[in-house]
C-alpha cells in the first residue's frame, strides 16, 4: 500500500485565492501542493517541472486564460497522466462546454465547501470526472439551446458498444454518477463503472467529461427536456 501523495497545481491570478486553496489542501494527508501559477501560460510550463498530477485551473487569467492552457495541458501527450479541475466563479454555460472540450475532468464553482473541493480533486486523480450539479445543467443547457439535427445518426465509434454500454454512456450524459445508474439499471456500482470505462475507450473519451460531450454531440443522447427526467 503506497502513502504517496496527489501532488496538486494551483493556477489562479488571485494570491488570497491560492493561499487558501494551499492551507487547504495541505491539510489533507493524501494531497499536497507542488507549485503555483499566477496565469495560465505559468501553469503549462509548471505542470511540468511541478510533476503535477492535478490542475487546480481558475478560468479568467492573464497572458492565457485557463480554457487554453487546459487545452494545451491536456493535448501533450508527456502529460497524459495530469487531470485539470476547472475552479471557478463563473458557472457559465459556454464555459462549462469549453472546459470539457478542452480536456478538462472536473468543473466545479468557487462556492463549494472545502470538503467537497477535496473531493473533487481526488476524483479527478483516480481518472473519474466530476461536474458541480449546476454545471452539469448548464451543460445539457448548452445542448438544448443548439438547433437539432434530427438526421445525425451514432458515429461508428458508438454503434461499436454493446447496447447495455449506449446505454450506460446516455446515462452519464444525463450528469448521473455510477452509484445512481447501478440503482437505474440494478446493477452493482462496480458493474455501472467497468460499463463506463468500457464505453470511454471504445468511443476514445479521455474521461467521463468527454464522453458527456461525444454522447451529446453524437446525438446517441436525445436532448429533450423528457431525456433529462
Amino acid at each position: 500500500m503506497t502513502n504517496q501523495r496527489t501532488r496538486v497545481l494551483l493556477a489562479d491570478d488571485q494570491a488570497l485565492i491560492r493561499a487558501g486553496f494551499r492551507v487547504l489542501i495541505d491539510s489533507a494527508s493524501d494531497l499536497e501542493v507542488v507549485g503555483e501559477a499566477s496565469n495560465g501560460r505559468q501553469a503549462v510550463d509548471l505542470v511540468r517541472t511541478a510533476r503535477a498530477d492535478v490542475v487546480v485551473m481558475d478560468i479568467r487569467m492573464p497572458e492565457l486564460d485557463g480554457l487554453e492552457a487546459t487545452r494545451l495541458i491536456c493535448a501533450d501527450d508527456d502529460l497524459a497522466g495530469v487531470k485539470v479541475l476547472v475552479v471557478t466563479t463563473f458557472e457559465i454555460d459556454e464555459y462549462v462546454l469549453a472546459a470539457l472540450r478542452a480536456g478538462a475532468s472536473g468543473f466545479v464553482g468557487k462556492g463549494v465547501e472545502a470538503d467537497e473541493l477535496l473531493t473533487a480533486i481526488r476524483t479527478v486523480a483516480s481518472g473519474d470526472a466530476l461536474l458541480s450539479p449546476r454545471a452539469t445543467r448548464g451543460l445539457i443547457t448548452e445542448f438544448l439551446a443548439q438547433p437539432s439535427s434530427p438526421g445525425v445518426q451514432v458515429p461508428e465509434v458508438f454503434a461499436a458498444l454493446t447496447e447495455r454500454e449506449r446505454e450506460v454512456a446516455a446515462l452519464v450524459a444525463l450528469g448521473l454518477s455510477n452509484d445512481e445508474i447501478a440503482e437505474r439499471l440494478f446493477v452493482s456500482p462496480l458493474t455501472a463503472k467497468t460499463h463506463v470505462n468500457r464505453a470511454m475507450t471504445k468511443v476514445g473519451a479521455r474521461d467521463r467529461a468527454q464522453l458527456v460531450v461525444a454522447a451529446y454531440q453524437s446525438g446517441l443522447v436525445s436532448a429533450t427536456p423528457e431525456a433529462r427526467a
